[in-house]
């Protein structure tokens, strides 16, 4: 798991709970006695949880702790049998595909605002400048966004926030695990010439 990817702390409800492999979006499927009950996520800072078979996403919490309640909260409703494990070919909602069509310029959960198009029209272009491809419309600058790296054949989630440059600095030629070094990087990016 990469330092950009966000971990939850289940050290307490081990025995209660397990989470499984975040997907690409980085959502956690939460498991109950070796079954799946749903999913947890972190959006904008605020942590929501999907139970199975249901679309709905409740926001439970907040922070460093969220996590933690958004996966309690799948488990209390499944405790009071609110919720019916589904095999994972039945629950659509966690496993991701790899394929998600025609980009868009918005994720769905982002509202078509003024701001929001200025913001994904610009993170479009510089994703562009420095050979990403994005797999999906735009999240906001600190949500993970499933894009394929055009140097190599890696796929996964990045963070916007952290792939744009700084204080007028081009960004980190460091890409992700295995990519090609910072000065073949450099030298294939028009970007790092200027």
């Amino acid at each position: 798991m990469n330092s950009s990817t966000p971990t939850l702390n289940t050290t307490q409800n081990t025995e209660r709970y397990t989470l499984g492999d975040a997907d690409q979006e980085c959502r956690y499927p939460v498991l109950v006695a070796g079954q799946r009950i749903g999913l947890v996520f972190r959006w904008h800072g605020a942590w929501f949880a999907v139970a199975d078979g249901q679309s709905e996403e409740v926001r439970v919490a907040a922070g460093r702790i969220g996590g933690e309640a958004a996966a309690r909260y799948l488990v209390d409703e499944f405790d009071a049998g609110r919720i019916t494990p589904e095999s994972s070919t039945e629950a659509g909602i966690v496993e991701a595909s790899g394929t998600f069509g025609p980009t868009l310029l918005l994720h769905p959960r982002m509202p078509a605002t003024a701001r929001n198009v200025e913001a994904a029209t610009l993170a479009m272009a510089g994703l562009s400048e420095y050979l990403w491809t994005p797999m999906g419309g735009y999240p906001g600058a600190d949500n993970p966004w499933v894009m394929a790296c055009q140097l190599c054949d890696w796929q996964g989630p990045r963070y916007w926030s952290h792939l744009r440059g700084r204080n007028g600095n081009p960004a980190s030629p460091y890409r992700h695990p295995g990519c090609i070094d910072a000065a073949q990087v450099r030298a294939r990016i028009t970007a790092y010439q200027k």
